[in-house]
């Protein structure tokens, strides 16, 4: 019996990794079914025992381009570069939602599920890449309610200019999603020791949006602030995305390349520290 199990071939062998950057990335792919179980686990999780279901991804987004088109666009009055203001906030939100929800979510990854990551051995990384694919069910409810409203606003203004930027949508999704991949679990591995930035992350996500061209575009900032907002890896995505469907913004080729090298930045450094703290968390979660 004991001949017959020195013999038998393991088709997986578990063992620490052993530099900051033996990621071990191709993890994911053998553990793709893993990462589909996951994704059906948190849309069952969002939607279970509510009323509207999927609608709350309708209703959301324009109950937050109505309050940002009263307060921003007719009380306060601000520059949307004189485009519709509903369709610029609109187009903001779309953009934004998705960013955050990566970035909100993927942040309480070690602290959500430290159950799960003490009783068995998968690679953990699968859950926040889940939660990223899970939200861009939202993005896409999002994108075609804006595509509806841009649709109407198309025909029945002239300020509007779409552009060949049309055809990088994909891309600048990728960043989004990569950037608040990047974010989310680097602030989830600083949780596992300080357990105070759970309760900051909704707030600097808040205050990263205000810091954000969301509700204003960056043409609107002096030249010195347009300097400053040029170092926010989001805003060329936001500004980019505007200008595609818009028409109007401040973005360049050179913005959209320095958002993909920080994006890249983000998303090894965060992984890197992520598998480092995965070694001992349960020790101090």
């Amino acid at each position: 019996m004991q001949k017959h199990l020195d013999e038998q071939e393991w088709t997986e062998v578990i063992s620490p990794k052993s530099s900051w950057f033996n990621l071990r990335l191709g993890e994911l792919w053998r553990y793709r079914d893993l990462i589909l179980l996951f994704v059906r686990r948190d849309f069952v999780a969002v939607y279970k025992q509510t009323i509207l279901g999927p609608l709350w991804h309708v209703i959301q987004p324009l109950l937050t381009t109505l309050t940002f088109f009263i307060v921003f666009g007719q009380i306060a009055n601000l520059s949307t570069d004189g485009t519709p203001k509903f369709l610029f906030y609109l187009c903001g939100t779309t953009v934004w939602n998705y960013f955050a929800s990566c970035f909100g979510k993927t942040s309480g990854t070690f602290v959500n599920n430290a159950q799960i990551f003490g009783k068995v051995y998968f690679p953990r990384l699968t859950v926040p890449v889940s939660t990223v694919i899970a939200s861009l069910f939202s993005f896409g409810i999002n994108f075609i309610v804006f595509l509806i409203f841009y649709t109407y606003f198309y025909f029945t203004s002239d300020s509007i200019s779409p552009n060949g930027w049309v055809l990088a949508v994909p891309l600048f999704l990728l960043i989004m999603a990569f950037q608040g991949l990047g974010f989310g679990i680097i602030i989830s591995s600083l949780t596992t020791k300080y357990r105070d930035l759970t309760f900051l992350v909704t707030f600097g996500i808040q205050l990263f949006m205000y810091l954000s061209p969301v509700i204003y575009p960056m043409s609107s900032l002096s030249p010195k602030l347009q300097l400053y907002m040029s170092f926010n890896p989001i805003a060329p995505v936001l500004e980019g995305f505007r200008y595609a469907f818009l028409g109007s913004g401040v973005f360049n080729l050179q913005m959209l390349l320095y958002s993909i090298l920080v994006t890249l930045v983000l998303f090894f450094g965060g992984v890197a520290i992520f598998h480092r703290v995965e070694r001992n968390f349960m020790d101090t979660v």
